[in-house]
């Protein structure tokens, strides 16, 4: 599976979702799935938005990680 990283890089940096939005224009629901990894699909616009207001890499961004090794607090329900 895929995870996103999103809600470390903000809380490293003290970001909240809403100043997120508001400074790169990126839809505050797109941003709250990414943050609790719910969202299925991301464009590829607002990965790169993300990257460069974080000033990260997409591999730092976004990790595969073993299915085997996810935790209980990850969303069980993935299509």
């Amino acid at each position: 599976m895929v995870r996103c990283n999103l809600s470390r890089l903000l809380g490293e940096r003290r970001i909240k979702i809403s100043q997120l939005a508001r400074d790169t224009e990126i839809n505050r629901g797109t941003l709250t799935r990414l943050y609790h990894e719910t969202a299925e699909r991301v464009d590829l616009v607002v990965i790169e938005q993300l990257c460069r207001y974080l000033g990260v890499s997409v591999g730092e961004l976004f990790e595969l990680v073993d299915d085997t090794t996810t935790t209980a607090q990850e969303p069980r329900d993935r299509r």
